[in-house]
């Protein structure tokens, strides 16, 4: 009987003390995720993700994540039929990219994230065949209106981010998070909070699924715990340059364009779990407007999924 008592001890505790230094992730946003009659501006993004952790030490910081990632994003009006230049109150874009990103977690309660992108906008982004793939799937008549698309352009695009801890406890946080975008696509920058509401306890911010920190090789003295959690997290963005609206400076040729509104509240409400190897993602995202067209609403929502799969 003891000895059946610690067979079963070893197997839970070599259970709890897992560790995974490696995740592959699919997130995909798109409006369908919350209405099934919505399909309008930022209609689908896709993002796949290959991420590890360095297995190097570091006096400063706790991990680093390294992660490489494809990526497409799909925009149209408020309609996917439109026939005229005269229904447009917004352009169809499409943006396909492949993009680098290392992340810090430092010791001191901080995040530094550094990402790099590199891409096509316009017809060469696929994004007339991507929303008609998705469209046939569901049944959906083919968009129509892509031919006033912004048209191509290269893509470079940096981003950094910085997030600080303000104050914590065991089942609330809050952290400050800011945001900026530089390049020939996006230059935006953008300021605001986090905060994470947990069913269980809260893992260190250098070791949570909420921060894509939970990647463990054996020298980190974290392991890959189990989470369940609730996050708000608003963001005032100051947009200064916008390609998928203004179209790129880089290719003037574009038959429907429209001015920036520079200054957008963003809001994003999820929930986040772990389940063995699986982390998955439901959030919904609300956001004002973004343009100067008279048509289009002061606010706009879509939903976002994501599933994360972690190995060593």
């Amino acid at each position: 009987m003891k000895k059946t008592f610690l067979f079963f001890f070893i197997v839970i505790n070599c259970f709890s003390q897992r560790k995974f230094s490696k995740q592959f992730s699919f997130e995909n946003d798109n409006d369908l995720y919350i209405s099934f009659y919505q399909d309008r501006y930022y209609t689908n993004g896709a993002l796949l993700n290959y991420s590890y952790a360095s297995n190097k030490e570091s006096k400063k910081y706790h991990k680093k994540i390294y992660t490489f990632q494809i990526g497409q994003k799909l925009y149209s009006p408020s309609k996917a039929n439109v026939r005229s230049l005269s229904e447009h109150d917004r352009p169809f874009a499409g943006y396909l990219f492949a993009g680098f990103g290392m992340s810090f977690f430092s010791k001191k309660n901080e995040i530094i994230k550094i990402n790099s992108e590199i891409g096509v906008i316009g017809p060469s982004a696929f994004g007339e065949e991507s929303m008609n793939f998705v469209h046939d799937i569901y049944g959906f008549e083919p968009a129509t209106g892509w031919k006033y698309q912004i048209q191509n352009a290269f893509a470079l695009n940096l981003n950094a981010t910085y997030i600080k801890r303000i104050s914590n406890s065991e089942y609330f946080d809050f952290n400050w998070v800011n945001n900026g975008n530089l390049g020939t696509i996006f230059t935006d920058l953008s300021t605001g909070f986090m905060s994470r509401i947990g069913i269980k306890p809260l893992q260190d911010m250098a070791n949570s699924i909420a921060f894509n920190s939970n990647l463990n090789n054996t020298l980190s003295k974290f392991n890959n715990e189990i989470e369940v959690l609730f996050y708000v997290n608003p963001m005032l963005r100051y947009a200064i340059y916008d390609a998928t609206i203004q179209g790129s400076f880089l290719n003037t040729n574009n038959i429907v364009t429209y001015e920036l509104k520079p200054i957008v509240l963003t809001t994003e409400l999820g929930f986040k779990f772990t389940s063995g190897r699986f982390n998955f993602k439901y959030a919904i995202i609300h956001h004002t407007k973004k343009l100067r067209s008279t048509n289009v609403p002061n606010n706009n929502f879509y939903g976002s999924i994501a599933i994360n799969y972690q190995f060593n």
